[in-house]
C-alpha cells in the first residue's frame, strides 16, 4: 500500500521547484494535492503535467480572504485537508545597512504570516473534521544562525521554527503533528536569484557563489528539489504520529543540531 493513499494534501507554492517535486512525491505516494500557488495559470500546467490525482488552487498566503477561500475548495472537492505543507516562501539579502522596510515588510508577510495563518486555517479545518493531519512547514538552514548579508531571510526562517514548536505543542492534543524540514542550499531556478544577489553584494561573477557553496557542502554538491521528498512524504505518513514540533535537517551535513 502506497505511504499516503486516500490522503488529501494542500501544498503552497506549488507550482514550481521544491513545492512542485513535494506534490509529485505525494501523488506517486497514492495522495491527492492541491497546488496552492499565486500564480494560478503555472499552477494549472503544473497540476495537469503531475497528473488527475493533482488540481490547481488559487492561493496569495498574505491575504486572509484568499487562505480561506482555498481552504474551502480543498474541503469541498476533497472531503477535508490530511496534509498541509507550507512552502511558499520569498528570499532577499542586504548588508545591515541596505536593509529597507520594503524588503521586510514583503519577506516576513509571506514567509512568517504566510505560514502562520494558513497554518491556522488548515488547523481549524482538521479539529472540526476530527481526525487529525499532518502539517509541515519549510524552515531552512538559515534559520539555525545568522549571516552577514541574509538577515531579514535568517530571522523569518528562524520565526518559522519556533512556530512550529509552538504549534507543534499547541495541537498535537487534536492529533495534529506540526513538524518542519530545513533544507541547506537547494539547486534550481530560486538559487539562480540568490546568486546573482550576492554576485552583486560580494563583487562576484555570476554562478561562482553556486559552485563555491556546492563545493562546501559536506555530501559534495548542493541539494535538489528530489533530495527533500523522503522527509516530506515520511512526516506526512503514520510513520510519524510519534514525532512533534521537531525541525529536521536535510542539507548533506551543512548543519548539525
Amino acid at each position: 500500500m502506497k505511504r499516503l493513499e486516500g490522503k488529501t494534501a494542500i501544498i503552497t507554492g506549488a507550482a514550481r521547484g521544491i513545492g512542485k517535486a513535494f506534490a509529485t512525491a505525494y501523488v506517486r505516494e497514492g495522495a491527492t494535492v492541491a497546488i496552492a500557488d499565486i500564480n494560478i495559470e503555472r499552477a494549472q500546467e503544473t497540476a495537469a503535467e503531475i497528473g488527475p490525482q493533482a488540481y490547481a488552487v488559487q492561493l496569495d498566503v498574505t491575504d486572509q480572504a484568499s487562505i480561506d477561500a482555498a481552504v474551502k475548495t480543498v474541503e469541498e472537492r476533497s472531503g477535508g485537508i490530511d496534509i498541509l505543507i507550507n512552502n511558499a516562501a520569498l528570499f532577499d539579502l542586504a548588508p545591515i545597512v541596505e536593509i529597507t522596510r520594503a524588503s521586510y515588510d514583503k519577506l516576513f508577510a509571506v514567509n512568517v504570516s504566510g505560514t502562520l495563518f494558513m497554518l491556522q486555517a488548515v488547523a481549524r479545518s482538521m479539529i472540526a473534521r476530527g481526525k487529525g493531519g499532518k502539517i509541515i512547514n519549510m524552515a531552512s538552514q538559515a534559520g539555525r544562525r545568522g549571516e552577514p548579508l541574509v538577515a531579514i531571510y535568517c530571522a523569518t526562517k528562524a520565526a518559522v521554527i519556533s512556530i512550529t514548536q509552538s504549534a507543534g505543542l499547541n495541537l498535537i492534543q487534536h492529533g495534529i503533528n506540526v513538524n518542519a524540514i530545513a533544507p541547506g542550499v537547494v539547486d534550481g531556478e530560486h538559487w539562480d536569484g540568490v546568486d546573482a544577489l550576492f554576485a552583486r553584494y560580494e563583487n562576484r561573477p555570476l554562478g561562482e557563489k553556486k559552485k563555491l557553496v556546492g563545493k562546501e557542502v559536506p555530501f559534495g554538491r548542493m541539494g535538489t528539489a528530489e533530495d527533500l521528498t523522503g522527509m516530506a512524504v515520511f512526516l506526512a505518513s503514520a510513520e510519524a504520529e510519534y514525532i512533534v514540533a521537531q525541525t529536521y535537517n536535510v542539507d548533506g551535513g551543512n548543519w548539525m543540531s
